[in-house]
Parts: C-alpha cells; structure tokens; sequence
C-alpha cells in the first residue's frame, strides 16, 4: 500500500509547488518551485535553534497559513487545539508519533499544548514524498533519529 501513498504522495507536492498558472482574469496565487523549497532548506539548515530545528512562514491567507520546517532531532510533541496540519515531507525521514496522550503539556501560545513526549499513540514512518494530515486536538510528534533530518512543508488549516 505504501507505493499507491508515495505516487500519491509525490503528485500532490508536485501540484503544491508546481508553479500556478492561470488563463484570464489573471489571479494572484503564491507559488514554491523546488528550487526554492531546497534554498530554504539549505538556508534553515544554517538557523537551528537549541532543539536543533528551525522554520520560516512562506504565507498567511485567512483560515490557514504555509511553513517550511528543518528538524534535525526529535521536537517536543505537539497538539493544536484549534489548527489542522497537513504535511508535505521534503527531504529526510522520521518516525512521526500520533494519537495517545501529551505526557505533562505546558500551553506554549493560546491553544497550543507541547510535551516532551505521548504516552501511547501509534508510530508511522515518515519519509521524502510523503503526505501526513493530523487533525486538530491530535497529539503528535516527529522522532528524527541521531545524524538524520527531515524537511517539511506544512499547511496550517483553521478547523474553527
């Protein structure tokens, strides 16, 4: 099964990036080619944080928003109260924790929850071309093994 979810997969990162072009009446669209999710990439890779990981926001329109992410460790497990995400994995690999419960949440921003880690929950490897979607209230977390990476592009998606 996990070829039919690559192919699919890596069409729909093709459709995200591929550049947007429409016919008349000309629309603004935002558009990421490859070349430019790998400059930023590179250029994350340069901006690690003490936790090894670093992002930038590409884009607000309204009820979501688009991020790039670099990570190279494990992040502290994760729960939007209020945001669905939807990630497209660029580069790298990673073993991404879902489901079970936030081991002592802090609340880092307004209906943000992190963690060090979840208690239960199921694992799924991650890996370039890849499409991962976590619905709000969801726990989640990527585990990136020693002397790994991994690159993501995520969409942001109100849920309320």
């Amino acid at each position: 099964m996990m070829p039919r979810i690559r192919t699919f997969s890596a069409v729909a990162l093709a459709i995200a990036v591929a550049p947007i072009t429409m016919g008349s009446p000309k629309t603004d669209a935002d558009a990421w080619h490859q070349s430019d999710l790998q400059r930023i990439e590179g250029k994350l890779a340069h901006e690690l944080d003490a936790k090894k990981s670093a992002s930038e926001t590409l884009g607000e329109y309204g009820n979501h928003q688009v991020e790039i992410a670099h990570r190279e460790a494990t992040g502290n497990a994760e729960l939007h109260e209020t945001q669905n995400d939807v990630f497209f994995i660029l580069s790298g690999e990673a073993t991404m924790i879902r489901g079970g419960i936030l081991v002592a949440p802090k609340t880092t921003e307004p209906h943000e929850l992190e963690a060090k880690s979840i208690k239960g929950g199921s694992k799924i490897k991650l890996a370039a071309g890849d499409v991962v979607h976590i619905p709000f209230k969801v726990p989640h977390q990527l585990a990136v093994e020693s002397g790994k990476q991994i690159t993501y592009f995520v969409v942001k998606i109100n849920a309320q």
